[in-house]
């Protein structure tokens, strides 16, 4: 018996032949011909091909140690073969660009594929002055290929040089490299520090030159735990990255 509708022809895989393209707003398709790739653990939903997958955890000694000393960190496996690999995250939106000799951090939660090309590290977001017992935790991506990244909905790229910019850091998916941020805590007393106190106190305040990327969701992800929140002064990529 024939089958009626209209699921196979709107829904076909495109045929796009981009390294990084998008299947949807909520599934990333990677030609495989283009090299090996890094993809975060889990995320394959479906391959066609000869795809294989080797899972690094944190990836080399020294991130190992930090995931292991922090509890913090971003689980990623290598993609090698021929064909084509469609990965996604809880049907979060994937965002996709293109890294030419530059960098940015991202929040570990956030961090879908990239490509083998791009240098990665773990970094703690370092208070200056103060110890951050829970700490924040970003991926920096440095050098020249693409990214992806996941957003809860569809975020919004502030221009921080255009004006004094802060956001919730439950909310910041990315940051580009000129800009400078600082950890905020507002006065109030340790219970308006935790979601459910008198109020939303912990921010991050950008400026410099770049974009911030913020999604329209608050959500406490893997990579970067919000407690123990703690008061900064001081900014820049380097004055947050901690060993």
């Amino acid at each position: 018996m024939p089958i009626h509708g209209t699921l196979f022809s709107d829904f076909q895989e495109t045929a796009a032949r981009e390294p990084f393209i998008l299947q949807n707003k909520k599934l990333l398709k990677i030609q495989m011909g283009y090299g090996p790739v890094w993809a975060k653990s889990g995320s394959m939903v479906a391959y066609q091909g000869d795809v294989h997958f080797q899972n690094k955890g944190s990836g080399g000694l020294g991130r190992i140690v930090k995931s292991a000393m922090t509890g913090e960190g971003v689980s990623m496996m290598e993609c090698t073969g021929q064909g084509e690999l469609f990965v996604a995250d809880g049907a979060a939106d994937v965002q996709v660009f293109y890294l030419e000799n530059d960098m940015v951090s991202v929040n570990g939660g956030s961090v879908l594929a990239f490509s083998s090309s791009i240098e990665w590290d773990i970094h703690r977001l370092q208070a200056r002055g103060a110890a951050m017992t829970g700490g924040l935790y970003n991926v920096s991506l440095r050098g020249t290929g693409y990214v992806a990244v996941t957003t809860q909905g569809e975020p919004v790229a502030l221009d921080v040089a255009s004006a004094p910019t802060f956001a919730d850091a439950q909310a910041v998916v990315l940051w580009t490299g000129g800009v400078s941020a600082d950890i905020r805590v507002d006065t109030g007393g340790l219970s308006s520090l935790v979601r459910g106190g008198t109020g939303e106190t912990f921010q991050m305040a950008f400026g410099g030159q770049g974009y911030v990327i913020v999604q329209p969701s608050e959500t406490v992800v893997s990579g970067g735990h919000q407690e123990n929140r703690t008061k900064s002064s001081g900014g820049g990529l380097g004055g947050l990255f901690g060993g």
